[in-house]
């Protein structure tokens, strides 16, 4: 039986049928599938689950400035279908990591809801709760920090590119700098650990920004990542020749006075990090020791080892972020497949995982890559 066609974006979803279930290439006698591997041997610990495609800032890099047309509510998993995809990958497939991205996951009034079904779960290899996170811009965490961590949160990843006001203002096209570092405060009071902070590194100022960004964090204790600036916003605002690498990053650190020792990418994770000796900066301004890290994606990317899925706040999985297609699970779930046939679709897409950036023909960095038909809030981080 052949793999059923992936779902583009402007795909309609035909009426479903257990007769569209896929056999798997990986399974030996019928058997249902016990985790999500690829054809080259790849295996899926990570799941990054949407919860929503709307958010409440308007980031140069992400978005137009008059935002995009949302989803509508009726097109979102509902927390049960959200909790049921979590349950399936993590005690069903050996997914040990889920984090919640969007859009914005705090615009979602029953995040609470949804944290609280992932945490109740139980991993395979240890048989405690998977490794929940969120990816959030800040606004509003204060509010809902208490209460997500109660729910079973245990980290939060907030997105801040600079530490000045005017610039972020210009960045996000709202004044909202306050409101973030409320939000990141009331997350470090609630508990939340670890703290990352995501910042994209943008040309012309990554002099300045990175030193201050690290400096600051450190300070507050705070794990800071510098992000490549991928092509998953608009067209225009992306271009190869801006794209501050790793090269650049690092170079502006230890301009600065900062002393770094590698440290590589543990455990698959995205990032490369680097330990930082406590010291005095070239401005005078002192820091404890800490680690910093470089999500490379574009200059430097770990395609070979990528051990993560995403599912869209739409239920369409995506097996590699810059996917030119989707696989509907949404669908099928709402006609009633069993745990056991979304199973076989889930495995049956993930065997044909592209080997790098939506892609399994040879590229370079910055610019061989295949863009999504969606944005990153369309997709999910």
């Amino acid at each position: 039986m052949a793999l059923p066609a992936p779902l583009r974006r402007d795909a309609v979803a035909a009426p479903w049928s257990p007769d569209q279930v896929p056999e798997v290439p990986t399974t030996a006698d019928g058997a249902v599938p016990d985790r999500l591997t690829d054809r080259l041997g790849r295996t899926v610990r990570d799941l990054r689950l949407s919860v929503t495609d709307r958010c409440n800032l308007r980031c140069t890099y992400c978005m137009p400035a008059e935002g995009l047309e949302w989803l509508p509510s009726e097109s979102l998993l509902t927390v049960e279908e959200l909790g049921r995809l979590a349950r399936i990958a993590v005690e069903r497939l050996g997914v040990e990591r889920i984090r919640l991205t969007g859009g914005e996951p705090l615009m979602r009034r029953d995040l609470e809801d949804i944290v609280a079904a992932v945490a109740s779960l139980r991993t395979r290899r240890t048989g405690e709760a998977p490794d929940v996170g969120v990816t959030t811009n800040g606004l509003g965490l204060d509010k809902r920090a208490a209460g997500l961590r109660a729910a079973g949160l245990a980290r939060v990843n907030v997105s801040i590119d600079t530490l000045d006001p005017v610039e972020y203002a210009r960045a996000t096209r709202r004044d909202r700098f306050d409101d973030v570092l409320r939000g990141v405060a009331g997350a470090q009071a609630a508990g939340l650990d670890p703290i990352k902070v995501n910042a994209v590194a943008m040309p012309g100022t990554v002099e300045r920004r990175a030193p201050e960004l690290l400096g600051e964090c450190l300070r507050r204790g705070w794990h800071l990542r510098f992000i490549e600036h991928m092509p998953l916003g608009p067209r225009e605002s992306w271009r190869p020749e801006d794209v501050v690498g790793v090269a650049d990053v690092l170079e502006s650190l230890a301009a600065a006075g900062y002393e770094l020792t590698e440290m590589g990418r543990p455990d698959r994770r995205p990032a490369a990090l680097w330990d930082v000796a406590a010291g005095t900066d070239r401005w005078g301004n002192e820091h404890p020791a800490g680690r910093v890290g470089v999500i490379a994606s574009v200059t430097a990317p770990f395609c070979e080892d990528c051990d993560r899925t995403r599912v869209t706040a739409d239920g369409r999985l995506m097996t590699c972020l810059f996917s030119s297609t989707e696989t509907d699970l949404r669908g099928p779930m709402r006609a009633g497949a069993t745990d056991d046939e979304l199973i076989r679709i889930w495995a049956g897409a993930t065997w044909h995982k592209p080997l790098g950036h939506g892609t399994d023909e040879p590229w370079e960095a910055p610019d061989g890559f295949v863009r999504p038909s969606r944005t990153m809030s369309a997709i999910g981080g």
